[in-house]
């Protein structure tokens, strides 16, 4: 799957629990997710104050190192998911308040207008995805990770150009290539979300350990903050036309 933190190789290592209290569930995994939520909105609301405010540097960078080192670790170590997935929810939520503060300085409502379309999005596609509109088949699969790859691969080339002092060209401009790749970024992540619905079911029926009921919520958490972002860019590009 195209989720670094939860795809097929990940599910076959989870095993098969025999005690039906330590098995996760689809509820279980839900109210995970919604207290994630709850926790990166918290943490938002904080980081948002700091950086309108001016302060909060080290804080907000404290807290987007410690966000890419938690997330890193608990997709190695699955187990820590309980202890750790809370704590990288409070520290995403610092930096993307912070991140949403800077944008909304230069670009009243932005913030706004991005975290409304990234909640209509996920309830669409969760709408989509009960009614079996979209399914995870094979080929919706394939396709879903070789464009993940692809836009993976893209920030990964920026990235070194940048180094150099060049990075890929026309893909932050507000152009029509730069709009079209932010809309296909966007596209891709919302796909993303069916995948992720998929395997948190998946994983219930193979009766996953609970703490996996954690690790989905915090794999799906990921692609919730990569969508905003992707959103939020796109919708910086289309101010600036």
């Amino acid at each position: 799957m195209a989720n670094p933190a939860f795809n097929e190789k990940t599910l076959q290592k989870f095993g098969y629990q025999e005690d039906v209290n330590d098995v996760m569930t689809v509820s279980g995994a839900i109210n995970k997710v919604g207290l994630l939520f709850v926790l990166l909105v918290m943490g938002a609301a904080y980081g948002w104050t700091s950086a309108a405010s001016g302060g909060g540097g080290l804080i907000i960078t404290v807290s987007f190192v410690l966000a890419l080192i938690l997330s890193m670790t608990i997709i190695f170590k699955k187990e820590w998911a309980p202890q750790l997935a809370p704590v990288y929810a409070l520290s995403e939520g610092v930096v993307l308040g912070a991140i949403s503060a800077i944008a909304s300085a230069s670009m009243p409502g932005v913030a706004s207008n991005a975290i409304a379309l990234t909640l209509g999005d996920l309830g669409l596609m969760l709408i989509l995805y009960r009614f079996q509109i979209l399914r995870a088949t094979p080929a919706f699969q394939k396709a879903v990770i070789i464009s993940t790859g692809a836009i993976a691969l893209v920030y990964v080339l920026d990235l070194v150009m940048g180094i150099f002092g060049h990075g890929v060209p026309m893909i932050h401009e507000s152009g029509r290539v730069g709009i079209l790749f932010s809309l296909f970024a966007v596209g891709v992540a919302s796909m993303n979300f069916i995948l992720d619905f998929d395997l948190i079911e998946q994983a219930a029926a193979r009766r996953a350990p609970k703490y996996v009921e954690w690790y989905s919520a915090f794999a799906l958490m990921l692609t919730l903050v990569w969508l905003y972002l992707e959103i939020l860019r796109l919708l910086g590009k289309t101010s600036r036309k």
